[in-house]
């Protein structure tokens, strides 16, 4: 993850993020990125902190545009300063991996905590998205914190079900795609409390278990408070952009939320986002608007085969083994209630809205052990072997180019631009890269981009011109596309792209063409 970090350019989100994180740090005020909370951005913030960047508060536009000015306009060096915003980030996702190993060990013993924590450390989005400023991956690490928090409830209740709450309000605090996971805590602590404590008579125990949910969601509003406390004590909320108006029943039950403001306001803005008609592309085809089935299909892409295999294998072992039984609504409900709420989403861009997939994949697959224990002992060790050395040398093949992986299925990474675009592949990271392979190989020569990204290629050395603002005839050298841009390609970018020649590949998400 830090070899990746280091060598990759601003994502296209990330500018706005250590920008936002920036702002907090230095004016305290909630005024960038409503439509996300701010305890991921306050994390950043801690390595901003030793960044030390200037930051002019007064600099006016939209939080992109502010992105980009701390980046490029003022005077910081920006190699260092997405360094030092990536560290914290990185930091958090190892610790998840001990939530992972703790969790597994917890449900299939020590050795199936060692094979959890193998298959979390191999996995490729969880290495891409773990060593990049975003909010993908804590968000989804502090859910899995709060369900292994929960699960742990089954026996000290008055212990656990306030940190599976605090971790529920972190994962609140840092995304708001968390929300659908309140009505699961809630669910697994009543079946925690049950668990700790069963009988007792009908109405002492409803109490218990109404008293246990209730305290899960308390103790997840106050860290949602506090986040916001921790930016502006005043919670002053002085937005950047106007914040859309959402009329009817999801408008209604926003105002009615017990959160700040300015939550609320980041509601909204995520509702105008949901309503707008996004461009999605998927196995060669663009589309306008979102596919039900556009995760799924994704994530068999993107996931490894290893890690698949041998996590259904552990969900059905959880299912059918008696002994491993009382853990399956921990591992199973959450991420399938998750999934099915992103798979509503507007946005087709990418399995980083389901990160969280391969975390509990990782787990369930520690039950896979127990299954194949079933059996004969040395020949079922080596067939969890086999798959968590399947996943770790499909993993490792693909390094450092981890945002564009795919399994071996659908070609590996250089083909995955072919079936997926945006973060799955191509999200701006490779600008850097780009600007080392024209100066090694193609010096002084004529350049052409079209790049997509929020990095700015006239500071990392890239003086090339837009092919799409002259003639197509004038147009000679090298054309460099993002493989995102060229996925979605019409009219006349499509035509320079049909009519050029593919001589070269920057880190399977730009391709070099000769014309």
């Amino acid at each position: 993850m830090v070899t990746t970090a280091v060598e990759q350019t601003p994502t296209i989100d990330e500018p706005v993020y250590v920008a936002t994180a920036t702002d907090y740090l230095r004016e305290h005020r909630l005024r960038y990125n409503p439509e996300h909370p701010p305890l991921g951005k306050l994390l950043i913030a801690a390595g901003v902190a030793v960044a030390g960047p200037r930051y002019d508060p007064s600099y006016t536009g939209t939080q992109g545009d502010v992105g980009r000015h701390l980046l490029y306009e003022s005077g910081n060096d920006p190699w260092r300063l997405m360094l030092w915003a990536r560290l914290p980030v990185i930091v958090l996702t190892l610790l998840f991996g001990l939530v992972v190993r703790s969790f597994a060990g917890d449900v299939a013993g020590t050795a199936g905590g060692l094979v959890a924590l193998a298959l979390y450390a191999f996995s490729p989005d969880v290495i891409a998205h773990g060593s990049l400023a975003t909010l993908d991956v804590p968000a989804a690490g502090f859910v899995l914190t709060s369900v292994w928090l929960a699960h742990r409830a089954r026996h000290r209740p008055g212990r656990y079900l306030p940190l599976a709450g605090a971790a529920l309000g972190a994962a609140l605090a840092t995304r708001m795609s968390a929300l659908p996971a309140v009505p699961v805590l809630m669910l697994l602590a009543v079946v925690s409390v049950r668990a700790a404590r069963p009988g007792g008579g009908r109405w002492r125990e409803t109490r218990r278990c109404l008293t246990g949910a209730a305290v899960v969601v308390l103790v997840a509003v106050a860290v949602v408070w506090a986040a916001y406390l921790a930016v502006d004590p005043r919670l002053r909320f002085d937005p950047a952009a106007p914040v859309p108006a959402v009329p009817g029943p999801r408008g209604r039950l926003t105002d009615l939320l017990p959160l700040p403001e300015a939550y609320r306001a980041g509601m909204r803005v995520q509702f105008g986002m949901e309503d707008y008609p996004w461009q999605g592309f998927l196995f060669g085809r663009v589309y306008t608007g979102s596919l039900w089935y556009y995760l799924p299909a994704a994530l068999l892409v993107k996931t490894p085969l290893g890690l698949l295999v041998a996590g259904v294998a552990g969900c059905v072992t959880a299912v059918a083994v008696r002994r491993l039984r009382a853990a399956a609504p921990y591992l199973l409900l959450p991420p399938m209630v998750l999934l099915a709420s992103a798979m509503t989403g507007a946005r087709d861009f990418g399995t980083r809205y389901a990160v969280f997939v391969p975390m509990f994949l990782a787990v369930a697959a520690a039950c896979a052990g127990v299954l194949f224990r079933q059996g004969r002992g040395r020949a079922a060790w080596a067939a969890t072997g086999v798959l968590v050395l399947w996943v770790a040398v499909s993993s490792l093949r693909a390094f450092p180019y981890y945002l564009p992986y795919a399994n071996e299925a659908f070609g590996g990474p250089a083909g995955t631009h072919r079936v997926l675009h945006d973060s799955n592949v191509d999200w701006g990271q490779d600008l850097g890269r780009l600007a080392d392979r024209l100066r090694e190989r193609y010096p002084g020569e004529r350049v052409w981009l079209v790049y997509k990204g929020s990095g700015v290629p006239s500071s990392y050395g890239i003086h090339a011109s837009d092919p799409r603002a002259v003639a197509p005839d004038r147009v000679h050298g090298l054309l460099a596309v993002s493989d995102s841009a060229a996925a979605k390609a019409r009219g006349e970018l499509a035509g320079l792209i049909r009519t050029s020649r593919p001589v070269d590949d920057v880190g399977h998400s730009i391709t070099l063409y000769r014309r």
